[in-house]
């Protein structure tokens, strides 16, 4: 049974403003539709301290929970560790099974060991699938039998509609949940384990001489966040599960169903941003250290560093930038940018105010091309049915064909 929407004017107006932004993701990722109010869609928003709902879509409607099950496999690590079963310096055997399990991985090798603490940092970071199966496997003996105290300390927790098969959230029809379940596990992760909850803004880690990358990527760009998780299968869309803080309030938003990543990101940043708004939290400005970076800096098995991009030939003049559009949130136009950047592959994300009230928008920009960049990148851009404007660095004005 679907929950009645509860959800401000405010809210809905920039919900309709992010079906715009659908077109932006989609012409970046892929040509599947955007699921944002599609009906595998649910989402909530409460206030940390008090669980007041502050916004929610099907909240209570079944849902499959993909790696944010991976939050529960920690909670379980995490009371372990507290009643000193294990340590962080435990080690953790590799069973065959687990080594096979499917990506995102670690690629652990059978009959191998990584300490407890290696197996936390493979979950919130690369979600691997091998080191959450390991860990089921050393806490429940077996992962289907983790699987089954997994459920009974969800329910113990008021997750009341949830059901756990594994501890990695790779496919099975009958592993479910709901946006108000992931919200209330949020919630006890962050209230019942507050040092180890730090583990979720792992920015990177290193194993085996490589260095992991987060894959949350609110951390960097929503100013104030600070985990928790995201997860993908096919049948569940992309979900994310992210926690913030502002002006000591926290929220903890649950978005499921999107189709995009990105897609996902901008749409928890404004189920975010309406909830701060309706607490009267102001809205800070984006900092240099939230942008996200513009390429992979650091190897990992999905994502190799890219060289850096060529430099301008010697006196050739960088006047020139690209405009991607206005839009209503620093975020979403910082994001926008990025990804664009990541197309383009040279000049640098700009965002910069549109106007001197907040309602103007932000103008998301990509600076420091010369003439025949920028034109080029604009041609590349519209190919993929993107919004893209030449315009003179020097005088900020757009050029008309």
């Amino acid at each position: 049974m679907s929950t009645t929407p509860r959800v401000s004017a405010a809210a809905r107006q920039a919900l309709l403003v992010l079906f715009a932004f659908g077109i932006l993701a989609l012409a970046m990722t892929g040509a599947a539709k955007a699921q944002i109010g599609s009906d595998r869609y649910s989402s909530i928003v409460v206030d940390f301290r008090s669980g007041r709902e502050l916004s929610s879509i099907n909240a209570d409607e079944p849902r499959h929970p993909a790696s944010l099950t991976k939050m529960m496999t920690l909670y379980m690590v995490f009371e372990a560790m507290r009643d000193r079963r294990v340590s962080l310096d435990t080690l953790v055997p590799v069973s065959p099974r687990a080594s096979s399990m499917s990506p995102s991985k670690l690629g652990l090798l059978p009959g191998t060991k990584l300490t407890v603490e290696q197996a936390i940092l493979g979950l919130v970071t690369k979600s691997a699938n091998d080191a959450a199966a390991a860990l089921g496997e050393l806490l429940g003996g077996t992962e289907s039998n983790f699987g089954q105290i997994m459920t009974l300390r969800a329910r113990s927790l008021g997750m009341t509609r949830t059901v756990f098969r594994n501890a990695s959230g790779l496919p099975d029809p009958e592993q479910i949940s709901t946006a108000r379940d992931m919200a209330t596990l949020g919630r006890r992760l962050i209230a019942d384990f507050p040092q180890e909850y730090r583990y979720f803004s792992t920015p990177s880690f290193r194993f085996h001489n490589q260095v992991i990358p987060n894959h949350d990527h609110l951390l960097q760009t929503y100013p104030g966040a600070d985990g928790i998780k995201t997860g993908f299968v096919t049948a569940s869309g992309f979900n994310l599960v992210t926690s913030a803080i502002r002006s000591d309030v926290r929220l903890v938003g649950v978005v499921m169903g999107a189709g995009r990543a990105l897609e996902r990101d901008l749409h928890m940043a404004v189920l975010l941003n309406q909830g701060f708004e309706q607490l009267d939290v102001p809205v800070p400005t984006m900092t240099a250290r939230a942008e996200v970076p513009r390429r992979p800096l650091i190897p990992s098995a999905t994502a190799a560093a890219l060289p850096p991009p060529p430099l301008a030939p010697r006196n050739v003049p960088t006047q020139w930038a690209i405009q991607l559009g206005i839009f209503p949130t620093e975020p979403a136009a910082r994001l926008s940018a990025t990804n664009a950047r990541r197309i383009i592959e040279s000049g640098q994300v700009r965002v910069a105010a549109a106007g001197a009230q907040p309602k103007a928008g932000y103008r998301a920009q990509i600076v420091g091309l010369t003439a025949a960049e920028a034109s080029g990148a604009c041609n590349v851009l519209i190919k993929r049915k993107l919004v893209c404007q030449l315009v003179r660095s020097d005088t900020g004005q757009i050029a008309r064909n």
